[in-house]
């Protein structure tokens, strides 16, 4: 059995998703070069096309363009994006949440926390995805990349995906510099997810706590009331 947590009525615990609850690199890595080779592009390795995610599809796709020499703000831009984001709505065979991340979010739910999910990733693939795996019916607010004008590391992203769950108490999970970011200019606490997409050393990114067993989480969530 384990240890009794007080009840977490008045928290809102909110999640990323790439990196977080999920490990998707290596369908994120597929459709990149599946869309790029249909371009004409060779195939980038996993480390390469994972380097560019985080900030989002008009970003990702970005930078591979401009990876291949293409003008990332050019004429290419827009129907890159639309025919990344068409395979992107069913790419998630590969795709699988942490271990211990089902578990982690029954608990939180079953001790009365309030979970919302603020992605960049949008919000129709990360709506199929989270289906896929059985993750949607734990959340009571999903925002995505596509949701608003803006998307993280602006506040407002998280800000909103807050108003959504109206509990006193913000709590950030995620695990790179963006979802640090985000948390700093919101200014609620982070817990840091070590073992994610981070592109820097866990000690150069701010958190309030981190962690890398997912049966963790919901102590240091208590511990932060």
């Amino acid at each position: 059995m384990a240890d009794p947590l007080p009840r977490l009525d008045t928290v809102a615990v909110i999640f990323d998703l790439d990196g977080t609850l999920i490990d998707s690199a290596a369908d994120i890595h597929a459709t990149a070069n599946r869309v790029m080779g249909e371009m004409g592009h060779a195939a980038l390795s996993r480390a390469e096309v994972q380097a560019y995610v985080g900030k989002g599809v008009p970003n990702l796709v970005a930078r591979l363009l401009e990876h291949h020499g293409q003008d990332p703000a050019g004429p290419l831009l827009a129907p890159t994006i639309a025919r990344f984001e068409a395979e992107y709505l069913t790419a998630h065979s590969q795709t699988r949440p942490y271990p211990g991340v089902l578990p982690a979010l029954e608990r939180l739910a079953g001790d009365g926390a309030a979970l919302g999910l603020c992605t960049n990733k949008p919000l129709a693939p990360a709506r199929a995805v989270m289906d896929h795996l059985g993750l949607t019916r734990h959340f009571a607010a999903i925002l995505g990349g596509d949701s608003l004008p803006l998307r993280k590391p602006d506040p407002e992203h998280l800000h909103a995906t807050a108003r959504a769950l109206d509990r006193r108490k913000v709590i950030f999970v995620g695990d790179s510099e963006v979802d640090a970011d985000t948390a700093a200019a919101a200014r609620v606490p982070f817990l840091l997810f070590t073992e994610g997409y981070r592109k820097s050393p866990v000690d150069r990114i701010a958190h309030t706590a981190a962690f890398a067993d997912w049966s963790h989480l919901p102590r240091l969530v208590t511990d932060l009331l």
